[in-house]
């Protein structure tokens, strides 16, 4: 297995503890972006878990025009970069545009790849070329083999630093399922495997009359034990104080008060496995 960095950590690897990507789908405030920080902080501090800190400052790929994106590159880079100097947290954050990179770079350490934008060449190799670790989600489109093509992309301009993340496959319309199999095939390629509890729950388009993406968070703690007993490296989750009333993915994200007794069940699982 490669070792990467992310800060200060080193995730993935035989004896590596199970790490933690998690945080609000979007950021809808400083204050709420804040609380779920501190309270994440908390939690990983407790069960020795490392922690990246998640959350988009612009949500690009939203089902209806009228959705809410997030407060934009500039305000929203201001409140990821409040959180990483005042809980010491390594950050994530999606990159839609090839121009967002650099300034973003600046400031996270993981640029993530959204899952729809997988096999966009120029934006993959703009985010590797920041020397930043970059996550890429595999798309609902893509079997797990077909990743060999992005990490190639990605280590042609020089980019060391690399996580494949499953998040579910299409099956059919407004449905996704998660193949277990993709963890240990993709994590044959050399790099940590992360899988995406949340969104792999989602029903894309499958809401709110099909103007937001609807899901069922009730089974991302099904699939999140499966994952961790399949053998992922990393667990990512996106979570809220009051998931029913986020204005992005409310069907799937986690109440932040049940984060901990999953993550505990989580860390002991991949101590089991290991």
């Amino acid at each position: 297995m490669n070792t990467i960095r992310i800060g200060n950590l080193t995730p993935g690897g035989k004896n590596a503890p199970l790490f933690v990507i998690a945080g609000p789908c979007v950021i809808e405030n400083e204050a709420m972006t804040l609380q779920t920080a501190e309270t994440l902080a908390e939690i990983c501090r407790d069960l020795d878990m490392p922690l990246v800190f998640k959350a988009s400052y612009d949500k690009a790929n939203r089902t209806a025009r009228a959705s809410f994106r997030g407060p934009g590159l500039k305000r929203g880079l201001a409140v990821l970069a409040k959180v990483k100097r005042k809980f010491s947290l390594p950050i994530l954050t999606d990159v839609h545009e090839i121009a967002h990179c650099e300034p973003v770079s600046e400031v996270a350490d993981v640029l993530q790849i959204p899952a729809f934008l997988c096999r966009q060449t120029d934006l993959i190799q703009a985010a590797a070329r920041t020397k930043r670790c970059v996550n890429v989600k595999k798309g609902q489109f893509l079997a797990p083999w077909d990743m060999r093509n992005v990490i190639a992309k990605i280590t042609a301009v020089g980019g060391r630093n690399i996580m494949l993340t499953e998040r579910g496959s299409s099956f059919g319309y407004n449905n996704l399922v998660a193949d277990m199999r993709s963890l240990p095939i993709m994590r044959e390629f050399g790099w940590p495997v992360v899988f995406d509890a949340t969104h792999s729950v989602q029903l894309p388009g499958g809401g709110q009359g099909g103007t937001a993406t609807g899901g069922d968070r009730r089974m991302a703690l099904v699939l999140a034990r499966s994952a961790v007993a399949a053998g992922c490296d990393g667990i990512f989750l996106e979570t809220h104080p009051n998931p029913d009333r986020a204005l992005s993915d409310a069907a799937n994200q986690l109440p932040l008060r049940n984060v901990k007794a999953l993550l505990k069940t989580l860390r002991d699982i991949h101590a089991l496995v290991n």
